[in-house]
Parts: C-alpha cells; structure tokens; sequence
C-alpha cells in the first residue's frame, strides 16, 4: 500500500497538467480542435511508430498488439449494443471507445514505467499499441458512423497515419533497420508533447465545471465498461492463460491489466473533437474518469499487482 501511496503522489503533475489546459482554454481561448488534429496526424503516429522500432520482435511479441486489439474490440462492440438501446442519440457511437481502450499513452505510461521499470514498459508499449490500434481503426469506425454511412466512414479511418506507422516500423524493425542516432532526441520530445497535450485536451475541452456529466447514461455506462467490465475481462484473461496453455508470463498480465484501469482515453476526446461529434460530453465524462482513476488505479494495484 505504500507503492500505491508513492503513485498516488506521483500521478499528481498529471493531474495538474488537465487543470493547465481548462485554464488555456478558459482564459487563452486555445483551439483543442486544433491541437487534436495535431495528436491524431502527428504525433500519435509518431510515438506509435518510435515505439515499435525500439521493442526487440518475435512472432510471440508482434502478436501481442493484436491480443490487445481483440479485447478491445469484444468489449466496444458488445457496449454498442446496450448504448444504442439505452442512450438513445449519436453519443452512443462513442461509447465502444470510451469502455474499450483507455488513456493507456498519457497516463498508463508514466504509470508502467514506475511499477515495471524500463524492461517491462516495453512489454507494456506493445500492449498499449493494441489500444492505439483498435482507436485508428474499430473504435475510429464506429465513432465515426454515428455521422457518417459505411463508405465515409472507411475512408477516413484510412486516412489515419496510426495504422501505416505500426506496420512500417515492423517492417523496418524486422528488416535490422532502426531510427538513426540523430533523430532519437526527436522521438523523445514527441513522447513528451503525447502525454502534455494529451492530457491538456482534456481540460481544454471542458470550459466549465458544472454539468461535466452531461447525460448521465452516457457517463454511467462509460464508467461501467471502463471500471467494472474491462478489469473484470483482464482478470479472466489472466486466470485462463495461466492455468491453461500458458503462452504469456506475468508481465504481460501485469501490463493487459494495467491497461484496462486506466480512464477514459484522451484520444477518445481526440476523436470526438475531430468528428464534432459530442466532444464536451466525452471531455466531461473523460475528467471525471482521470480524477475516479487517481484513487481507482493505487487500489486496483495494491489488490492485484502488489505495488
């Protein structure tokens, strides 16, 4: 419990740096449409695309994106179902991403990092590329079609650079090429801008503290499938692999869990600003979540993890 305490305290700078972008969009009318465009186009691809190309390969490890991705995508799906019925408006299309990835870049990072240390955050990046995938192409998809038909819809999650950078960087890691000495400082400062504005979209996206909830289905089913149902999958995940085939370790458990405690993705509000599609009601929703999550995450570690 003192671990979870010692996180508790260190989660605070990010915490203040939500705070940091209300007040830019409060009293410097800074654009969050415009910074989203800027983490979707940019750098998300970017830090997607350093990732990779710094994680050792293997079969066994290339898979575990796509381990994350299915996950990701039978939580999403099956949550469509009950929002569509239950919300009622074209909020409901958001919900798939609110429940089924989580703010694994921003704010699990930093997290992974401090409980596993440099060996394990790659373990956990790989995982987190899961995440990042199903938002570039599932969760993008059917956020997108509460406004848009099939065709439309395609087209613009082609368009997402995210997708083309995983898939290069593999070639390239493969291939026994990696990212000259010269432009690593680069990568690192674009790491850095992910989880700074990522984290200040949320704020930014919220210009008034009353009514964060917006409709309160929305935020109650969101909280629901990003709190109860997520954790709930990866601990049966982890019960089933390791009492039967085995085919993962603990640091992939310790990082799939990680992964399903964390709040609502900032990315999630990336996407709902660039759709114009209820992005202060995902905003709201998103920084109720991170401040659930300041408490919520040391429990859940010091239950399950034994930080």
């Amino acid at each position: 419990m003192t671990a979870a305490l010692a996180l508790l305290y260190k989660l605070m700078p990010l915490y203040v740096t939500v705070g940091l972008g209300w007040l830019a969009g409060r009293f410097l009318q800074a654009s969050g449409s415009h910074i989203a465009g800027i983490m979707m186009y940019i750098v998300t691809p970017s830090v997607v695309f350093s990732g990779v190309m710094n994680t050792p390969l293997s079969p066994e490890v290339i898979l575990l994106p796509f381990l994350t991705l299915g996950l990701c995508t039978l939580i999403g799906c099956a949550h469509l179902v009950v929002a569509r019925r239950w919300i009622g408006d074209a909020s409901a299309s958001l919900i798939p991403l609110a429940v089924g990835t989580g703010n694994t870049g921003y704010l699990g990072v930093p997290v992974a990092l401090l409980l596993f240390g440099e060996q394990g955050l790659s373990i956990y990046i790989l995982c987190m590329l899961g995440t990042t995938l199903y938002e570039s192409s599932v969760g993008f998809y059917l956020a997108a079609r509460g406004l848009y038909g099939v065709r439309d819809c395609l087209v613009k999650m082609a368009r997402l650079p995210s997708l083309y950078a995983f898939f290069f960087a593999v070639m390239l890691n493969l291939g026994g090429i990696g990212i000259p000495d010269i432009f690593e400082p680069l990568f690192d400062n674009l790491r850095g801008a992910y989880s700074i504005f990522g984290m200040m979209l949320i704020g930014m996206s919220i210009l008034s503290f009353r009514g964060l909830a917006g409709n309160l289905r929305f935020t109650a089913l969101a909280f629901f499938g990003k709190f109860v149902i997520w954790p709930l999958v990866a601990l049966l995940f982890w019960w089933l692999d390791s009492h039967g085939p085995q085919i993962y370790g603990i640091e992939v458990y310790q990082a799939i869990f990680l992964i399903s405690i964390t709040p609502i993705a900032a990315n999630t509000v990336v996407i709902a600003t660039v759709l114009n599609l209820a992005p202060a009601q995902v905003a709201g929703s998103a920084l109720l979540s991170t401040v659930v999550a300041l408490f919520y995450i040391p429990l859940m570690i010091a239950l399950f993890i034994g930080a």
